[in-house]
């Protein structure tokens, strides 16, 4: 069994993933002065056990970011991961400076298609993997080398974003793409094999921007696709593939167990009607279970 929490922090991402084995990762950070105590308590709580925490950064954009320096203080990043770049911004912020610090020290593994790394996706005798993998990008692609310069020029670095698969033996397999925007997918969709996933959280929040081409949509198929909290206006809802929108939803609670998601909400409301009702209530608010 493993735990997946996706909080609802605003415009911006932040996610964990309590893994079954002896492994915590965090992916992204999105922390304000309203939030911050009660996330980082959290995850202080649920890692307190755990012989190995790591924090994965999709892209240092600072909706991706914010409250990292914040975060290394209370729980101390041991294993930073991130691509390897040279990002640079006109105008940095104390987190993007905390992110090149991390970046650029022994703490930083550098992410790239198909790396393989104890425990990421490697077990011993010590302890189990955790079931990431990394679909992209490939370091030597030349759409992804442009993109590197361009957020190395101070441009926005959205398109060096990684693509990372979580899967659990016997359960869920998770996608997440960080900000990739549309046209830079178009270009890179013949370089990377699309795997079909249960759970898929749209690029860029949801953002039309970040729409993910339908011939890659196609060979994802998701069962459910996760609607980040951009601006209402501003977002693409996926017509015909179920849903469930952040934006009402607020944090949501993925209880993944074999050939199953019980999925939990954190308002009280919401509903959806394409779940089985299983009567689960291990969390608040439960919404319904996700058979695979």
């Amino acid at each position: 069994m493993s735990i997946i929490k996706s909080f609802s922090v605003g415009n911006g991402d932040m996610f964990y993933i309590n893994h079954g084995s002896d492994n915590f990762t965090v992916i992204d950070c999105y922390l304000s002065e309203e939030n911050k105590m009660s996330i980082t308590d959290e995850i202080l709580i649920e890692s307190r056990d755990k012989g190995i925490t790591r924090f994965i950064s999709t892209h240092p954009d600072e909706d991706h970011i914010r409250g990292l320096e914040y975060y290394d203080e209370k729980l101390s990043i041991a294993n930073f991961y991130c691509v390897e770049n040279e990002t640079t911004k006109e105008t940095g912020t104390t987190d993007f400076n905390k992110y090149c610090e991390l970046r650029d020290s022994s703490k930083a593994y550098y992410l790239y298609k198909g790396c393989s790394r104890k425990w990421m996706n490697e077990s011993d005798a010590e302890r189990g993997s955790s079931g990431i993998n990394i679909l992209w990008p490939d370091t030597d692609n030349d759409h992804y080398k442009e993109m590197l310069t361009k957020a190395k020029n101070g441009g926005s670095p959205n398109n060096i974003s990684i693509i990372m698969k979580y899967s659990l033996q016997d359960g869920v397999n998770v996608l997440w793409m960080g900000d990739l925007e549309t046209d830079f997918m178009e270009k890179i969709k013949d370089e990377i094999k699309w795997p079909e996933v249960d759970i898929l959280f749209a690029p860029h929040h949801g953002r039309g921007s970040g729409k993910i081409p339908s011939e890659i949509l196609e060979m994802l198929n998701p069962k459910i696709i996760i609607i980040g909290e951009a601006p209402s206006g501003h977002l693409n809802y996926y017509n015909g593939y179920n849903k469930i929108t952040q934006n009402s939803a607020w944090d949501i609670t993925f209880e993944c167990v074999t050939n199953k998601v019980h999925i939990y909400v954190s308002n009280p409301n919401y509903s959806v009607d394409f779940l089985a009702d299983e009567g689960i209530s291990n969390y608040n608010h439960y919404i319904g279970t996700l058979n695979l």
